[in-house]
């Protein structure tokens, strides 16, 4: 995802945002000084509470007309006339500074907090169209530190400059003023550059507003009324702005009473001390906002608000019990930082939930509410003063507000404070991503379905979303006496299975009636294969008492199938155990009408999951590098072996193929790719990976396939360098294939010959380097295919219809591909994957060859798919547990007598692919040998795999049974790939059982075919096929 800082506009806006802010500040900064430095005891605190009253002041009486205005108005155009407003402004206010004019200086601030009302509603209005909806959270929380860091920059530079010109002989406002006069340029110049910044930024849209602002709509009330019924509506809203009104209340009090509580109990009298600890708190807000927009990537993280809340009444609550200036100075920093954690999740709230049209209006009662507050405060702090309560006493006043506030804040928003446990709880170990959060309505019912993977599944979502979620989960766990208390607290719906469903689902339709988000798995148990399931229809019942503007919100929930919430094997457990951070991502898909169909549902939810997938995939290494750490997890595992050679284990294969990689990287400095013609073997593995650790693209050359055809592919593939082993060149030759004539004028490189050159001593110490250096040295020193978007392989087709084609496949489709089907195999530890199938096949290539190597399993490869007898006698010897093939192979089996039903009995997964599964193939093989085939589907273009079918899972508990086999068709997509059937003309989808054109989607989905400009996609990562083939939907 792009960073914040690279968006468009996104430079000119904060250093317009920083300029406004230190102008505003530094304005403020010299009034202030210049009473602290004239003024003593309750004068001092009755004009320093009347200075931050004329900046309040504005934001109360202009309400209606700044919220009017950055609602109807472009909000880049009312920026830029209030930047032109505080460049005439600080004109005035510099040559007041020159005069000595103290009180109208001081009432120039008023001027200034006026240009401030109508600058901040359009402020904060664009940063949802500037940064996105669901990047809320992390522009606010930039948005605000870069304001802080303009407040400390203008409180540094102020007071410095202040105390700098300022003289002892300087004892009046007037002589203070005329002293400092210099400062007033200062602003005029950042005002000026501000303006500059400004025009920098593209003018937004705006729509005229449907009822237009008068004066007797103002005078009246009318116009205030109507606006605030806009929070009376929304709770959301409503709290979120107490929030923050409090906050800023707080901090208004605290700003006007310690600078005298300073002078008498600290003894404080130089103004840059005192600001350097008022300063403090900006520092800590500036560091909350950023740890919030941190914690809060993608989404708005709700659970920082109580913990905020409850950091700034403990601080508050210090501050009278310490004595130094630096003890106060960290304590300002801890209130600070707890603020920025509580401030940034309630604006991105505020601006979330407000509808587009409103957002002017909303921000603006945002700041008339903080401001009437504020004004409301410093009126009570001026009135304690006048009356002779001391500032100690002001301070323990605001610290018992604040704890109020914070216990008024756990009391309304308890959902926040279990997410905020949740989150803490749930991020040591996971980080949650959110893709599509401008997808979940900010108001009304809400339906959220998605896919059951773990147990923690419902966190995840809770996380996720910045509405509270209501979940519905089975009776006999929600009634739990230890478990019922929290259930309770987060609003859940308890469900039964039977007729007691029915009162559940009624509940659901009241909840999303009352505008509630409710959350709903609707395959009814947690998946066992990490395949979605078949959608029960509960949720169509519940819709059908539901109001008309309820919305369904598809979700996908990506990362946690591996994990030890999950039902998946111990093995794959330990495969997706990252070492830090488990990766997670929570798409929402587009809304959809109450009345959508389970098949169309489950749909729109495999295109989330596609969504989810192209972003993890983001992350995966190359082939090579993922080899090489899953050698490292455990260098002395089986690994290869076949009829030729003794075994290898993982260390030794790594070792051989490094050997390789150095001499196949010299023998071809200049060349891109590298052609290899070899068998199903351990060289041919070991030379496959040693090309892609050499960082070459390789091409494994069809020895099945015409002299022409091969001919073309290595004209199309500029391969210049082939690698390849002499017995099996004599094999070729021996079958009719011209191999001296079609290599004349390449380099061959007969990989006995390598062999042969490779000393004991650079054996050994290249077998130690693997054993001994950690996988990140390895891949530094050793491995040069390291970028994952780079063309790792071309597969070329076998020509049979004219020229083969030639299908670039970069490392991350492979990896993606991988990950995917070992995801849906469900591997275990004792798997052993039999390879028969050719290496120029991509059905081989990936899923017999690199799956095995990658994920860390066992592989037996046996040279010729077609000799049944060897091959079953491979799987018995080897133990083999996973075997694919295709169906005219699989024939083989049945055919012949030699193969004996007790040769595959260790096999516990059978899969064909590459041409349809015949059905006397399917029924002979189950008959013999007591095995179930299950069909998938692919295509070298995706990889190969895109859907497939698995076997039925049975649940320990209650026995459901989830479906994964169907005969007759090619199975499910696998995770991550989309599949839909559209009208071959117009691409429109086309409902369950109409044949058309299939298009398929994934991060599996080729680069493109070589040399043509016009690769088969429809989109980003799309492939367009004829549906000859069912699939499950």
């Amino acid at each position: 995802m792009q960073p914040l800082l690279r968006i468009a506009g996104a430079w000119p806006y904060l250093m317009a945002i920083f300029l406004n802010a230190f102008v505003d500040l530094g304005h403020k900064i010299v009034i202030q000084n210049t009473i602290f430095k004239s003024y003593d005891g309750a004068t001092q605190v009755v004009l320093t509470a009347l200075v931050n009253g004329l900046i309040l002041l504005p934001f109360i009486l202009l309400f209606s007309p700044a919220g009017h205005i950055a609602d109807s108005t472009p909000k880049v155009r009312v920026l830029r006339l209030s930047a032109w407003a505080a460049v005439a402004v600080s004109l005035g206010i510099t040559a007041a500074y020159y005069q000595g004019w103290f009180w109208l200086a001081f009432a120039m601030t008023l001027l200034l907090a006026i240009q401030s009302a109508f600058y901040s509603p359009a402020k904060y209005g664009l940063v949802k169209g500037l940064f996105g909806k669901p990047r809320l959270a992390e522009a606010n929380g930039l948005v605000q530190a870069v304001t802080i860091g303009a407040i400390l920059a203008g409180t540094v530079a102020f007071t410095a400059l202040f105390e700098h010109w300022v003289t002892p002989s300087a004892s009046t406002p007037s002589d203070l003023l005329r002293h400092i006069a210099p400062l007033g340029w200062l602003l005029v110049l950042n005002s000026g550059l501000q303006v500059v910044a400004l025009y920098r930024l593209k003018l937004d849209e705006a729509q005229p507003a449907a009822t237009p602002l008068t004066w007797a709509r103002y005078r009246s009330g009318t116009a205030l009324k109507n606006n605030l019924s806009i929070l009376a509506h929304q709770p959301v809203l409503r709290l979120s702005i107490i929030g923050l009104a409090t906050f800023w209340s707080v901090g208004q009090v605290l700003l006007a009473a310690f600078p005298a509580y300073a002078k008498e109990a600290l003894s404080i009298e130089n103004t840059l001390v005192l600001q350097a600890i008022l300063a403090a708190s900006g520092i800590g807000i500036a560091l909350g906002s950023l740890l919030a927009s941190k914690l809060s990537r993608n989404r708005i993280e709700t659970g920082l608000i109580p913990l905020g809340a409850v950091g700034v009444a403990v601080g508050l609550w210090c501050l009278p019990l310490l004595t130094t200036p630096t003890s106060q100075a960290l304590n300002f920093v801890f209130i600070g930082m707890m603020g920025g954690l509580f401030i940034v999740p309630l604006n991105a709230l505020i601006q979330f939930h407000a509808a587009d049209h409103e957002l002017g209006t909303v921000l603006a009662a945002n700041n008339w509410i903080q401001n009437l507050s504020m004004l409301g405060f410093l009126v009570l702090t001026a009135l304690f003063a006048l009356a002779g309560v001391d500032s100690h006493y002001l301070l323990l006043l605001v610290a018992s507000v604040a704890m109020v506030g914070g216990g008024y804040t756990i009391s309304k928003l308890p959902q926040s404070l279990v997410r905020f446990i949740l989150s803490f709880l749930i991020t040591r170990r996971y980080r949650v991503d959110v893709h599509g959060l401008e997808n979940l309505p900010a108001q009304g019912g809400v339906l959220l379905l998605g896919n059951h993977i773990s147990w923690v599944d419902w966190a995840m979502v809770q996380i996720a979303s910045p509405r509270p979620v209501r979940f519905v989960m089975l009776k006999n766990i929600y009634q739990r006496w230890y478990l019922r208390w929290f259930f309770k607290a987060l609003g859940c719906i308890p469900i039964e299975r039977g007729a007691g469903a029915e009162n559940a689902l009624a509940a659901v339709a009241e909840q999303l009636n009352a505008g509630e988000v409710v959350c709903l798995f609707p395959e009814g148990a947690i998946s066992r294969n990490g395949q979605l399931g078949e959608l029960r229809r509960g949720y169509e019942r519940a819709c059908k008492h539901a109001h008309p503007d309820v919305r369904i919100v598809p979700f996908y929930l990506r990362g946690l199938w591996g994990s030890q919430f999950s039902r998946s094997s111990s093995k794959l457990k330990e495969l997706r155990n990252a070492p830090l951070h488990r990766s997670v991502v929570v798409a929402f898909g587009k809304p959809l009408p109450k009345d959508t169909p389970a098949d169309v549902l489950k749909r729109r939810i495999f295109e989330q999951a596609t969504h989810s997938w192209q972003h993890a995939m983001e992350e995966l290494p190359s082939l090579p590098e993922a080899w090489i750490n899953s050698v490292k997890r455990s260098p002395s595992a089986p690994a290869l072996a076949d009829a030729l050679g003794r075994p290898l284990n993982a260390g030794q294969a790594l070792t051989a193929s490094l050997l390789l990689a150095k001499r196949f990287r010299h023998r071809s400095l200049n060349e891109a790719t590298l052609g290899l013609l070899l068998p199903t073997s351990t060289a041919g593995v070991l030379a496959n990976m040693a090309t892609l650790l050499a960082g070459k693209t390789l091409v494994n050359l069809n020895y099945t396939a015409s002299q022409a055809s091969l001919a073309s592919a290595l004209q199309q593939a500029d391969i210049r360098t082939v690698v390849t082993a002499r017995r099996f060149v004599e094999k070729l030759s021996q079958r009719g294939l011209a191999v001296e004539s079609l290599l004349e004028g390449k380099q061959v490189i007969y990989l006995e010959d390598l062999q042969a050159g490779i000393s004991r001593f650079e054996r050994v110490s290249t077998f130690l380097a693997v054993r001994l250096l950690p996988a990140w040295l390895l891949q530094a020193l050793f491995c040069y295919g390291r970028n994952a978007d780079a063309t790792a392989a071309i597969l070329f087709s076998s020509g049979s219809e004219g020229q083969p084609k030639g299908v670039m496949l970069s490392h991350r489709n492979l990896m993606a591909n991988i990950k995917q089907t070992s995801d849906v195999l469900n591997t275990q530890h004792d798997d052993v994957v039999m390879a028969s199938l050719p290496l120029f096949h991509a059905f081989g290539f990936t899923v017999t060859q690199l799956l095995p190597l990658i994920e860390g399993l066992p592989m037996a490869s046996h040279a010729d798919p077609t000799d049944a007898p060897g091959v079953a006698n491979a799987v018995a010897k080897h133990k083999a547990t996973i075997m694919f093939g295709t169906s005219s192979m699989l024939r083989l089996f049945n055919r012949s007598p030699k193969v004996q039903p007790a040769m595959l009995a260790s096999l516990r997964v059978v899969v064909a692919g590459a041409e349809k599964l015949d059905d006397s193939v399917r029924e002979g093989f189950a008959q013999k040998f007591g095995k179930a085939i299950y069909e998938g589907y692919g295509a070298t273009e995706t990889a190969p795999v895109a859907a497939v079918n698995l076997p039925d899972a049975v649940g320990v508990h209650y026995q459901q049974v989830q479906k994964g086999n169907k005969p007759g068709t090619v199975g499910m997509p696998l995770p991550g790939t989309s599949i839909k059937v559209v009208d071959p003309e117009s691409f429109e989808e086309l409902p369950t059982n109409e044949p058309g054109m299939i298009v398929i989607s994934g991060p599996q989905v080729m680069q493109g075919y070589l040399n043509d400009p016009q690769p088969h996609r429809t989109g980003p990562q799309k492939l367009r096929r004829p549906a000859l083939v069912r699939y499950r939907r």
